[in-house]
């Protein structure tokens, strides 16, 4: 299959997926299965954790205006406001999964990028989701904005952030499940999943791109561009769906979801 039509197909599946509790990098890796090209194409590992910088280009332009009153630039709705968000929120939310990425990336390229270990993350992450709603449910006190997340708070979602290390996990499943299960409204936890996925995936995507020097070559260039064009694209319109759509249901669906998923590659991987 042409290496363009991968990047598309690749870079619709980042875009609509990023942003889901039912990780991104998890569905790309099944899908290049399909395509064939998920143990053939050398580059498909770091293609599939580049791109997804597409997706996180669109959490800037959609969250401009909270991004740069975090740092101390405030403009339109939050000029002149005092926010308790902070950068300092955003730090303590990431350090976990930096340290761990850097100790661990290694482990994860050679072991963790297979659809075999995506099906049991599938359901570790849909099995988390359930228990999140269960803690949830019992919780009457929940943080509704992100001015009411504390840095405990936000340190306790970063350990949580650190099992989307696993592909297949999802960054956003993991983060709001664990934003449930330590008082975060599931509005809010989504917001603050997406706002530390900035600084996190421009980490994973410079550190991927490093390692991957040696071996890449500039007929590589066009087709990481083409897919991170299709992801930012894509993702534009699914988080604007997703923020409306996560205020009327709740988690179990994408757990049953992820369910599904995964029985259905378990069949593939018997019957193939």
């Amino acid at each position: 299959m042409s290496l363009w039509i991968v990047a598309i197909v690749l870079g619709i599946v980042e875009g609509l997926t990023e942003f889901l509790p039912v990780s991104s990098t998890g569905h790309m890796i099944l899908a290049a299965e399909l395509m064939g090209v998920q143990n053939t194409w050398k580059q498909i590992n770091t293609f599939e954790v580049v791109i997804q910088l597409g997706s996180i280009m669109a959490v800037v332009v959609v969250f401009w205006r909270r991004l740069w009153a975090v740092v101390g630039v405030k403009t339109g709705e939050y000029k002149g406001r005092k926010n308790q968000l902070n950068l300092i929120h955003v730090i303590v939310g990431c350090i976990p999964a930096i340290i761990a990425g850097l100790i661990f990336d290694d482990m994860i390229d050679k072991h963790l990028f297979s659809y075999q270990t995506v099906i049991i993350a599938l359901i570790a992450g849909g099995i988390l989701m359930l228990i999140a709603e269960k803690v949830a449910h019992k919780n009457r006190n929940l943080s509704e904005t992100l001015d009411q997340l504390s840095y405990k708070q936000a340190l306790y979602i970063g350990f949580f952030q650190v099992l989307a290390l696993w592909p297949g996990f999802s960054r956003s499943g993991s983060t709001m499940s664990g934003g449930l299960i330590v008082g975060v409204g599931r509005k809010t936890a989504a917001e603050f999943s997406f706002i530390i996925a900035v600084p996190m995936m421009i980490g994973a995507t410079g550190l991927k791109v490093y390692k991957a020097l040696d071996t890449m070559t500039m007929s590589d260039v066009p087709i990481f561009i083409v897919g991170s064009i299709v992801a930012f694209v894509v993702a534009m319109l699914a988080i604007v769906f997703f923020l409306k759509l996560i205020e009327r249901v709740t988690l179990r669906g994408f757990a049953y979801y992820r369910f599904i998923i995964a029985f259905i590659f378990i069949l593939y991987m018997i019957f193939r």
